[in-house]
């Protein structure tokens, strides 16, 4: 779907209410889109975890404006599946990544390189 508006639109046809009772979750999985405006922005919320955080944020449950009260992660796995067809892992979205060598490189923070306590 190109808008959480759309999505929106779909969890009342399939739930009830109005597309406002909704929108915020939606918008929510799609604000990644400010980092990268593709669907590679979906790597960050659009996952298991992904509508774990989004019930962690909203609550367990959503009551709608008819008075009807619906699981948060219902939401969330309609809006995961509608965009990609399944629910992913992380770890899928992982595998998914080519590792470059600038990803792994680490340095050693020498104890001169530290910041140093008190007024400088």
């Amino acid at each position: 779907m190109a808008h959480p508006y759309h999505h929106a639109l779909s969890s009342a046809r399939l739930w009830g209410g109005v597309p406002e009772d909704y929108l915020s979750l939606h918008s929510w999985f799609d604000q990644s889109k400010l980092i990268i405006a593709d669907y590679r922005h979906r790597a960050l919320r659009h996952h298991a975890e992904g509508i774990f955080m989004l019930e962690q944020m909203y609550g367990t449950t959503r009551r709608l404006s008819t008075g009807r009260i619906i699981p948060t992660r219902w939401i969330g796995e309609q809006h995961v599946r509608e965009d990609l067809g399944r629910i992913p892992s992380f770890a899928d979205w992982v595998r998914a990544i080519r590792p470059e060598p600038w990803m792994g490189r680490a340095t050693t923070l020498r104890f001169e390189d530290a910041p140093r306590g008190g007024r400088a």
